[in-house]
């Protein structure tokens, strides 16, 4: 099932073909319970969605990789951090885009990172109800592959958008940005923008690291939203930052572009 992308290899070739095969496994299981009819919902204490899809995910996913990796830290959204004396450090998204998995929307997201020594190396972006896996791995590319089924891997490519008025603007929610002062940030970009869809989460930086979007932002998210994203973004050829312009993925929010607009992008929110 891991099923890793031509030269993907390299010093921690064991544990990319491990996070492609998690992904995959803890995605497929998530669609045991969506759009089932006994679905419920909880509300966390900062109001958002949970469901038993994401807890169970999430422990397969720590149990499956303390079995084979047990020196290494687990870092999740659902549960408490599993400390590990090793360099590596394993970051799980089980369902990014809770919102969306209630609704019955397909365009939700299982991700994973793998950082070494603090740093995010590799990713994954697996979106079970459509069969979409991206994947990347600093230094050996972005990878894609549609289908469920063992497919052929296609090289994932940002778009070649040169100016933020010729750009599609996605991100997860209107909201988020008044909900920190920035409203007047997405009404700029909205208005900048060629085109503005709310495909946003995973799938949103799924569709910037293919090319099919130019631009994604998130006024708010933690390092499990995104851990995964910065290498799969960087290494189709796009920039990932904070809206300060770092790269890093624990500034708080995050913007995902082809990288030649990024500068433009990142403007139009301070301003």
């Amino acid at each position: 099932m891991a099923n890793t992308p031509e030269g993907f290899d390299g010093p921690h070739e064991k544990r990319l073909a491990a996070m492609i095969e998690v992904a995959c496994r803890a995605g497929e299981q998530t669609l045991t319970h969506f759009r089932g009819p006994a679905l419920e919902v909880e509300k966390k204490s900062d109001d958002s969605p949970v469901t038993v899809a994401d807890r169970d995910a999430e422990k397969f996913v720590r149990e499956w990789l303390a079995a084979r990796y047990p020196h290494d830290t687990l870092q999740g959204e659902e549960f408490a951090d599993q400390a590990g004396t090793s360099p590596y450090r394993w970051i799980v998204d089980p369902i990014d885009g809770t919102k969306s998995f209630v609704c019955g929307v397909p365009l939700y997201s299982t991700l994973l990172a793998l950082e070494h020594e603090g740093r995010p190396i590799a990713g994954a972006i697996y979106i079970p109800a459509c069969g979409e896996l991206i994947v990347a791995a600093e230094g050996l590319g972005a990878w894609y592959r549609q289908g469920r089924e063992v497919g052929a891997w296609v090289r994932a490519s940002v778009s070649s958008c040169e100016r933020l008025s010729d750009a599609v603007f996605v991100t997860s929610g209107v909201g988020a940005f008044a909900g920190r002062g920035a409203g007047g940030a997405y009404l700029g970009l909205e208005a900048s923008a060629r085109i503005t869809r709310t495909w946003g989460d995973g799938y949103g930086y799924l569709m910037v690291a293919t090319g099919r979007a130019d631009v994604m932002v998130d006024p708010i998210c933690n390092a499990w939203d995104v851990a995964a994203i910065l290498p799969i973004v960087q290494e189709a050829g796009g920039r990932f930052t904070d809206w300060k312009g770092e790269s890093t993925v624990r500034g708080g929010d995050g913007v995902g572009t082809n990288g030649r607009i990024h500068d433009e992008v990142l403007a139009a929110l301070r301003s």
